[in-house]
This record gives C-alpha cells, sequence and structure tokens, in this order.
C-alpha cells in the first residue's frame, strides 16, 4: 500500500542558545504547492520559525496529526468543504497545536465559526508576510490573532448577541475560584501573572481556564473577555482575590480598554 506523501524537514536549535532554545514548527497544509514554497522562504528567513512539515489533501493534513508535534499548523479553509468541522477535529486528534485558518477572501460568517470551534488566528490569503510572521509568533505564544476587519466582526457579533434576550447560558455561576481567574483575565494578565495571584501553577491555571470556556460557551480569552462585558460577569460575581484588585468600576475600565485595545491592534493576547 503506498504510503501518504507527508513531507518533513528535520530541525536544529538555533545557535547560542536561540532565545528558549526552539523553533516555532509550522506544518502547512495547502492545496496550492507554490504557497507552500512562498511560506517555506518566508519563514527561512526567520530565526525562530521552521516549517517540519507539509500537506496538500485533508487526509495527508490527518496523516501529519499523527506525525509531527507541531506549534503551529498552517490549514488552508478550501482543504475542506467544512472547514470549522475540521479544525474542531485537527485540535482534537493534535493536541497543544495551534491553529491559523487560511481562507482564500475575508467571510464573516466562516471567521465566527472557526473562532468558535477553536481556530487561533484567520487570515487572507493575500496578508503581507510581515503580518504572517507576526501571527504566527503571536499564536505561538498563545495569544489569538485577529486583523482589523476580524476584530470587528467579533465585536459585533457580541452587540448582537448583547441585544438578545437573556438566554440561560448568561446565568452559569462560576465558583470563587474560576471569579477571580475571570477578573484577572479582564484585567489583561497572564497565566503566569494569575498563578501568582491565585497561589497556584499556571497548569492549574489552565485547567481553570478551559472549564470556564466550557461552561460559558467561548473559545478563548478574546471572547471571554468581550462575553463577560456584556453578560457582566465579573460584577455579578463575588471576588475575594488574596491581593487587593481594582474596584467593579475598574473592571469595566479594564474590559473596555482591553477590547479597544483589540480593536485598534488587530491582535489580541
Amino acid at each position: 500500500m503506498a504510503s501518504i506523501p507527508v513531507s518533513m524537514e528535520m530541525v536544529e536549535r538555533p545557535p547560542d542558545g536561540g532565545g528558549d532554545g526552539q523553533f516555532i514548527r509550522v506544518v502547512v497544509a495547502d492545496t496550492q504547492a507554490i504557497f507552500r514554497a512562498g511560506l517555506r522562504k518566508i519563514f527561512a528567513v526567520e530565526d525562530d520559525i521552521r516549517v517540519v512539515g507539509q500537506a496538500e489533501t485533508l487526509t495527508q493534513t490527518l496523516a501529519a496529526s499523527k506525525r509531527f508535534s507541531a506549534d503551529i499548523l498552517i490549514l488552508e479553509a478550501a482543504l475542506t468543504p467544512n472547514p470549522a468541522d475540521v479544525a474542531s477535529e485537527l485540535l482534537r486528534q493534535w493536541p497543544g497545536v495551534r491553529l491559523i485558518v487560511v481562507t482564500s477572501e475575508p467571510e464573516q460568517e466562516l471567521t465566527l465559526e472557526l473562532f468558535r470551534r477553536g481556530a487561533h488566528a484567520v487570515v487572507s490569503r493575500e496578508v503581507e508576510p510581515d503580518s504572517l510572521v507576526d501571527c504566527v509568533r503571536k499564536v505561538s505564544k498563545g495569544s489569538s490573532w485577529l486583523d482589523a476587519q476580524a476584530t470587528q466582526w467579533v465585536l459585533e457579533a457580541y452587540r448582537t448577541q448583547g441585544t438578545r434576550p437573556p438566554s440561560t447560558r448568561s446565568k452559569v455561576q462560576l465558583t470563587p475560584k474560576e471569579a477571580m481567574i475571570v477578573t484577572c483575565v479582564t484585567q489583561g494578565m497572564k497565566n503566569k501573572e494569575i498563578a501568582v495571584r491565585v497561589g497556584t501553577t499556571e497548569q492549574v491555571v489552565k485547567n481553570y481556564l478551559r472549564k470556564v470556556y466550557d461552561k460559558l460557551g467561548v473559545a478563548d480569552r478574546l471572547e471571554l473577555a468581550l462575553y463577560c462585558l456584556n453578560n457582566r460577569v465579573v460584577e455579578r460575581t463575588a471576588v475575594n482575590p488574596p491581593v487587593p484588585a481594582p474596584s467593579s468600576s475598574g473592571n469595566g475600565s479594564a474590559l473596555a480598554a482591553s477590547v479597544g485595545s483589540a480593536q485598534n491592534s488587530g491582535k489580541v493576547s
């Protein structure tokens, strides 16, 4: 039986330590060979990014999920008729990988659905090389990345949701520790900082955030902050952190500032 032609490039450590001593390992799944080659050239001149695998079909991409230990998967939306479903499945089969989806043109419904399914970034095929490199680096560090148009779509979706009658989801109750962690997130704190504030480990914070995402039906920090802003989750929950926290009005300001910053920059940490 013929093997599935998934290619691989061996990776070496950068000289002199190179930051944390590792490349950002990228797998590119795209139907067009010229696009895959273009990405390899773009990343080849960067000291911290390397393409370690390629795929040109969905079958090869699924095979790559079992073969490669990658940090980033760049997936062409047109690789499948159902990119949102495939995104969910790939993230389930490939624990730890972060997903960047490439679309042929901006599409609001697809963009929103991809983020709901766990995609970390959605970029146009016409994205500038520098922007794509920036996107890869941001996503590899755990951030979500949106361009100005996608940010506007996400904000508008939540504004529209905010005008609808309250749903049962808004009545979800958070435990005191979950509420404390959510408050820290809305203040723009990173997982490491939250761990110090709460008095636990960074991994425990990640575990709590996954539970909160499931409870509230959100996919990432951006959706969590916007959900809290629309449903006043932080204001409705009593929180007693071990160190003084800003007042409720301060929390609201932090949320607004966080969302406003995301809209202006097109990138969300």
